[in-house]
């Protein structure tokens, strides 16, 4: 197709495409946060309620089966994911999932830091997943759902053993409310705030199954464990941070901001409307690549899409052509062109994955933005190839 050399007409009424944080939801404002109680102790009886009603709702929307906890843990999603860590790994030899910046940030921790004799790194590059059929239903597994930095998604759960010995731990930040996690399946999940449902930082999320509440109640770790890890005490789980008793101090604000996006899953029809919406986001983006030669998706099996972090890479042969520096300065560029535009923010991959795009599909975004999006992503692809590449 000719390359679109001329500026759209129409912009993004929202341009904010990061992958966290993460646009807000339609018609927020600051107003939005006015009932927050600030000033207080999140002691105090109020401030615990409010707490403990974030812990409730997210349990609802998210369908958690009765008898998991689910807690308000320090340090956001990766606090969330070290606190299991360093927790629960140790009583059985470990596989971890490395496919993208976070997973293999846990496999690294898991190898040189609590330097585990029984794990085994399962590994794969950018835009794939590892061998699935590998895992050993006796070891602990640990993996992302989503691949928040390379677009790759878990496509089925078929590959975790309904009768496994060992403990699944997920983490799900990028697709907790925006895909269906196979609760079954898992032992330990987390998520943070700031992704699907575009809340403030700052806090992370924990879920844990009947099988890794007991796992913490009959397992103590070779290894200290730092008072803001700690989910036991005295031989006994820690029952205040399932309910509203954090182990250190929340913000108010951000938890305020965290039941409003709460509360406006649960106005459009909570994760079945938060997986559409994300789907639908995906969908466009699909169709507009395929009508184009000179990109596609990072992710190489249609299956494993992410419809949240949605990683796009240049295809054309003047850019593969490129050294990686080249390839990553030119992505800067046609970043840099939309942001100066005000058509998209933060939309250059993140820096370990290969050079291309990352835009957020995640449920808060809106459909009319993502399509006013795409004709500026050709008229930036336009600016930045040279003179005489041939056409694509």
């Amino acid at each position: 197709m000719a390359l679109a050399a001329v500026k759209p007409e129409l912009r993004p009424a929202n341009p904010r495409f990061s992958s966290g944080p993460c646009a807000k939801r339609p018609g927020w404002s600051l107003a939005s946060l006015g009932g927050a109680v600030l000033g207080r102790s999140h002691r105090a009886r109020e401030p615990k309620a409010r707490l403990a009603e974030v812990i409730a709702r997210s349990r609802a929307v998210l369908g958690i089966p009765a008898d998991w906890r689910l807690g308000i843990v320090p340090g956001s999603d990766t606090g969330a994911v070290e606190m299991a860590l360093w927790s629960l790994l140790g009583a059985r030899p470990v596989d971890l999932l490395a496919f993208e910046s976070f997973s293999e940030a846990w496999a690294t921790d898991v190898v040189k830091q609590l330097k585990l004799p029984g794990a085994r790194v399962l590994a794969a590059p950018y835009g794939r997943l590892p061998d699935l059929g590998a895992v050993d239903p006796a070891h602990d597994l640990v993996l992302a759902w989503n691949g928040t930095t390379s677009g790759v998604r878990m496509p089925h759960a078929d590959f975790i053993a309904d009768d496994r010995q060992g403990l699944v731990i997920c983490d799900a930040t990028s697709a907790a409310f925006a895909m269906a996690l196979p609760w079954p399946k898992l032992d330990v999940v987390t998520w943070s705030w700031q992704k699907v449902l575009g809340g403030e930082a700052a806090h992370g999320m924990l879920a844990l199954s009947p099988r890794a509440v007991e796992r913490l109640l009959t397992y103590k770790p070779a290894w200290p464990l730092p008072k803001v890890f700690r989910l036991t005490s005295g031989g006994k789980l820690a029952e205040g941070v399932f309910k509203g008793e954090t182990i250190n101090t929340p913000s108010l604000l951000a938890v305020e901001d965290a039941l409003d996006g709460l509360r406006w899953a649960e106005s459009i029809g909570g994760l079945p409307a938060l997986i559409a919406r994300s789907q639908a986001n995906l969908a466009l983006i699909a169709d507009w690549v395929a009508g184009r030669g000179w990109i596609d998706f990072l992710a190489e099996d249609v299956a494993t899409r992410s419809c949240t972090s949605i990683c796009l890479k240049l295809t054309a042969a003047w850019f593969t052509a490129l050294d990686a520096e080249a390839q990553q300065e030119t992505v800067k560029r046609f970043a840099a062109l939309l942001e100066k535009e005000g058509a998209a923010l933060d939309i250059a991959g993140h820096r370990d994955a290969p050079a291309g795009l990352r835009i957020w599909g995640g449920a808060t975004v809106e459909a009319d933005d993502i399509a006013a999006l795409l004709p500026w992503l050709d008229w930036a692809y336009a600016q930045v190839t040279p003179a005489d590449a041939p056409a694509a």
